[in-house]
């Protein structure tokens, strides 16, 4: 008689992180050795964007906390910095960040985050509360909702782009950002609007931000608040006093909305030598910042500036782990 196959066990966060976890403590032990992973997000919307497809959405975040959650020690900020510093990190040391202050963190981020166990920092940018809406999205937004199949923006100095597909919209989105990124502050924000009043005739979103209430809330909930300026300007253009305005404006919005000191800091866009410099680094340094993270892509040593700390951006969700641990062999 020939017995059927047993049926394997169906796959579980623990059964799929365990070799990345064996992985991740030979490459991470604990003490002076350990290495800090930081994941930096924006956003985790609901539903698959069809302009960003590799967004994080709600299902793909859930996968990836529960994995984060069997492979590493998901540790506060401000606690990760200081234990890094002092050279008594835990094995497979990680952190969770979010960029900017979009309501999707609280309303769909918060949930997952708490269901698994995990802190995380939320970086604001506080200019944007309550209804303001950051440049990048009013492009975006005004590039989905396109009236035309191409769009001329010449008179701006930004090309003439074809939008008649989801994936041409998300091209020209990409042409256009980076220049639109590094206008002077003012400029930038006069360049986004007249560029939406050309393109779209809907009206945008005022609701991807969070509002102040809604950052109460999160910092409620356990989760640390930091600061990222006002105005999410880059701050290799800007002189010493603008950028500490700038700095020091949306560390005080933020410690009066909360009654709660300001402990960390992200420099907006954040990659070192172009969006911000090593003197900008020890002004936020000699500001009281216990630290600081950039987008420079790599993971944190005992050697590392704890005021220019690398973070690890999860672009590809179907390769999150391989990433992950990959970064791990990438000290910076």
């Amino acid at each position: 008689m020939i017995m059927p196959a047993p049926i394997p066990h169906a796959l579980t966060p623990a059964t799929m992180s365990l070799p990345y976890r064996l992985l991740a403590r030979l490459l991470s032990p604990a003490g002076s050795r350990a290495r800090l992973s930081i994941l930096i997000f924006h956003r985790v919307i609901p539903e698959t964007d069809p302009l960003f497809p590799l967004e994080a959405t709600a299902a793909s975040f859930d996968a990836q906390m529960g994995q984060v959650r069997q492979a590493f020690n998901v540790l506060p900020l401000p606690e990760a910095v200081a234990r890094l510093k002092q050279g008594d990190l835990p094995a497979r040391a990680a952190c969770i960040t979010f960029d900017d202050g979009y309501a999707d963190n609280l309303t769909v981020a918060a949930p997952i985050l708490r269901r698994h166990g995990l802190p995380a920092t939320f970086f604001i940018a506080t200019a944007y509360l309550d209804g303001g809406r950051m440049f990048n999205d009013t492009v975006i937004e005004a590039i989905r909702r396109a009236r035309d199949a191409r769009i001329d923006l010449t008179a701006l100095g930004l090309g003439e782009h074809d939008v008649s597909t989801p994936a041409a919209k998300a091209r020209a989105i990409g042409l256009i950002l980076p220049q639109v990124k590094y206008l002077p502050l003012g400029r930038r924000e006069e360049v986004a609007a007249d560029l939406a009043q050309r393109v779209a005739d809907a009206p945008l979103p005022d609701d991807l931000m969070m509002t102040s209430a809604q950052v109460k809330e999160l910092h409620g909930l356990g989760m640390e608040i930091g600061g990222h300026t006002h105005a999410h300007p880059i701050l290799a253009g800007l002189d010493d006093a603008t950028v500490r305005a700038e700095i020091g404006a949306g560390r005080e919005r933020l410690e009066a909305l909360l009654g709660d000191r300001v402990r960390v800091f992200a420099y907006p866009n954040g990659r070192p030598g172009q969006d911000y410099q090593p003197e900008q680094a020890a002004l936020v340094r000699d500001m009281g910042f216990a630290g600081a993270v950039s987008t420079q892509a790599g993971c944190a040593t005992r050697a590392s500036d704890p005021w220019q700390l690398p973070r690890f951006s999860p672009w590809n969700p179907a390769r999150f782990m391989p990433m992950l641990v990959n970064n791990l062999r990438s000290p910076a």
